[in-house]
């Protein structure tokens, strides 16, 4: 199938009935079903398990349980230096650098707006004006729990509903705003920094978006914008704490304010990232 009609597919296929159905068959705790379909899992991508806190398939109630493993204590250390940002998840570098003129580059011939992506508040969006931004694409046999780049105090969730098209980088270079307009969930914290937005896209067949606070955001899916606010002490966490998972991968977006940080050496486009080591330094 050419690429042009692998994305086609997508735009004609029922998005959120099939997310819905996998979600369904990945909470499945039929013993033959969900073990098999772990090891499949296991050696279609080549998931290493010897890091994982549960290494057998047998161990795991669900196949997202074993999808949103938990990892042993020391094989994803948090960097200490106290200047350093540090990466939130396991994966690869999709696209950083400088969002210009409120606008984030997407790929080659597309950009998005961050108050689009935020869920259409300005004002939301305004401290991230010529800031800076992270996507961080995390595949099938990444961790796919996500954790804090910094220290910093939940203000504010949105649910943003919309599209499930694939986020894989082949995606990415054909769908027109694609991160903004796909369903979402929107984190903002105060930082040392200014206001940090934590964005997690969805994406086809992600059965759930989940956060340490709130638990299970999506699904359900509704039309509406929701929002929750925080009072302030309400949500604390720290840099490298688990602030929530993905059951069935995506993409997490990062936004900070201008003249904030200074980007890691190697950090660009697809180079690895490896959740606790550094991807910035403060300035």
């Amino acid at each position: 199938m050419s690429d042009t009609l692998k994305v086609l597919s997508q735009y004609l296929i029922p998005q959120h009935g099939i997310s819905l159905l996998m979600g369904r068959i990945a909470e499945s705790e039929n013993v033959k079903i969900k073990n098999a379909f772990i090891k499949w899992f296991i050696k279609k991508y080549g998931i290493d398990m010897s890091i994982a806190e549960r290494e057998k398939p047998e161990d795991y109630k669900t196949f997202n349980d074993f999808f949103t493993r938990s990892l042993k204590a020391d094989v994803r250390p948090i960097d200490s230096d106290e200047k350093s940002i540090v990466h939130p998840a396991d994966g690869a570098i999709s696209q950083l650098g400088t969002i210009e003129n409120g606008y984030i580059f997407q790929a080659k011939g597309h950009t998005y707006s961050a108050k689009t992506l935020l869920g259409g508040d300005a004002e939301l969006a305004k401290p991230f004006q010529d800031g800076e931004f992270a996507t961080v694409y995390l595949a099938p046999k990444d961790y796919h729990r996500l954790h804090m780049p910094i220290d910093g105090e939940l203000t504010k969730m949105i649910h943003v509903p919309g599209k499930l098209f694939s986020v894989n980088p082949l995606t990415a270079r054909k769908v027109p705003n694609l991160f903004a307009r796909n369903e979402r969930v929107v984190a903002m914290f105060e930082t040392e920094l200014g206001p940090m937005a934590m964005v997690l896209v969805g994406a086809t067949i992600v059965g759930s978006v989940e956060t340490v606070w709130h638990g299970t955001v999506t699904p359900p899916t509704r039309k509406e914008v929701r929002s929750w606010d925080y009072e302030k002490g309400e949500v604390t966490l720290r840099k490298g704490e688990e602030m929530g998972r993905f059951k069935l991968g995506s993409t997490i977006i990062l936004l900070f304010p201008k003249s904030t940080l200074e980007w890691a050496k190697g950090m660009k486009a697809y180079a690895p990232t490896v959740m606790g080591q550094p991807i910035a330094y403060k300035k």
